[in-house]
């Protein structure tokens, strides 16, 4: 490719470097490497609050400049677009700045630690959106592939009308008591635990799935254990665990359909679990991301004599992103979906259109978990969700 031909040049700013923070940087560093993206990555700056540690993430991942500084990163006259990839506590007050300065923006979810915090940032959102610039928030599992399938699979009417959502996200990595009381299980750092963590995911997925939003949830979340040791403490010394370990709601959606929900981080072998099933009247459709390039699907039509769910091995160049990739069989990974990710946002901001999911999407996420912990603290009490935007 001659330099005539190359696309226009995108200047990238990161805020932390950790494993979301990796994650992000595999994507800025392949998506135009395999899609024919209108706009090229620059991993201009990558910044972190411990300058040693964040020079020795930039030379690894691929950044050109590290800063201690995250308002440096967006004085920046080369960066143009703001990734976040920090703790919740960070997010409001880093994305309204960056949007102020007309920066475009990818924040990781879920959006804020409150409503409050998430309103004022999809206020301020759509203040830039009237100068063009562009910003999503980063629910990755949008792009894996197969649930991209399912995405079209309903919207094509396969399903016909959807009825029951059913939706896990199962983890077990802080299943040990000694695990260390790192800043997710910190409610002023992390907003909340299982329940913002991944439960965040599975309620975007239901809604992005079904096309249609949660109105209405009666929620339960328990914390198992209480204390954990202080993280780098050499006397044993321990702390209060301030989030839940384990999330539990029920939800009605607007469309009539009605939802079960569980996240929790305390299921013994369970890595990385996130299962959704969706039953219609038409059809069903059940994935779990431990087998991520794979859709089971059950058409309700079929002859009774032979139907049943189908294995989809989401590998066809025919499916959502894939034509960009390896022959059919060959497997994607988790990686992939922030690849997927980036290639989306680019093309937006590109296209001068808004990505979704939209911070306005993020908010009604938040609602949504704002009222699962309400109705959690009056002993399951079903609460309607906030006005939507």
């Amino acid at each position: 490719m001659t330099s005539s031909t190359r696309p226009a040049r995108i200047g990238i700013g990161m805020i932390g470097y950790a494993f979301m923070g990796a994650a992000h940087s595999q994507a800025w560093r392949t998506a135009h490497r395999v899609f024919d993206v209108p706009l090229e990555p620059d991993m201009v700056a990558l910044c972190g609050r411990d300058r040693d540690k964040t020079e020795a993430a930039a030379g690894k991942l691929g950044w050109r400049v590290a800063e201690s500084q995250w308002r440096r990163v967006i004085d920046r006259d080369d960066v143009d677009v703001i990734d976040i990839c920090t703790p919740g506590d960070t997010h409001a007050e880093i994305a309204i700045a960056a949007l102020e300065a007309g920066k475009h923006v990818l924040c990781e979810k879920p959006l804020a630690n409150s409503v409050e915090e998430a309103v004022a940032m999809t206020e301020a959102a759509d203040r830039a959106q009237a100068a063009g610039v562009r910003s999503m928030v980063a629910f990755n599992y949008r792009r894996v592939p197969a649930l991209a399938l399912a995405r079209k699979l309903v919207a094509d009417g396969r399903l016909g009308t959807i009825r029951h959502v059913r939706a896990q996200y199962l983890q077990d990595w802080i299943l040990d008591p000694e695990f260390p009381l790192v800043w997710r299980l910190d409610r002023e750092k992390a907003g909340s635990g299982a329940l913002g963590d991944i439960g965040a995911h599975i309620i975007d997925l239901a809604q992005f799935l079904t096309g249609s939003r949660i109105t209405g949830v009666s929620g339960l979340t328990e914390t198992f254990i209480t204390e954990r040791p202080l993280v780098g403490s050499a006397s044993g010394e321990r702390g209060t665990v301030t989030v839940d370990d384990a999330a539990l709601f029920h939800a009605r959606f607007d469309s009539g359909a009605i939802g079960s929900f569980e996240a929790t981080r305390l299921a013994g072998g369970r890595k990385n679990s996130m299962r959704i099933e969706l039953n219609g009247s038409l059809g069903s459709l059940a994935f779990d991301f431990e087998s991520m390039n794979e859709l089971s699907f059950h058409d309700h039509t079929d002859d009774p004599a032979t139907a049943g769910f189908r294995r989809i091995l989401v590998t066809e160049p025919t499916h959502p992103y894939l034509s960009a990739w390896w022959p059919p069989g060959h497997a994607l990974g988790y990686e992939h979906s922030f690849t997927h990710e980036v290639y989306d946002f680019l093309t937006a901001i590109a296209g001068g259109h808004d990505p979704e999911p939209s911070f306005a999407d993020g908010l009604q996420v938040q609602r949504v978990l704002a009222a699962v912990e309400t109705s959690a603290a009056a002993n399951s009490v079903w609460t309607a969700i906030g006005e939507p935007r």
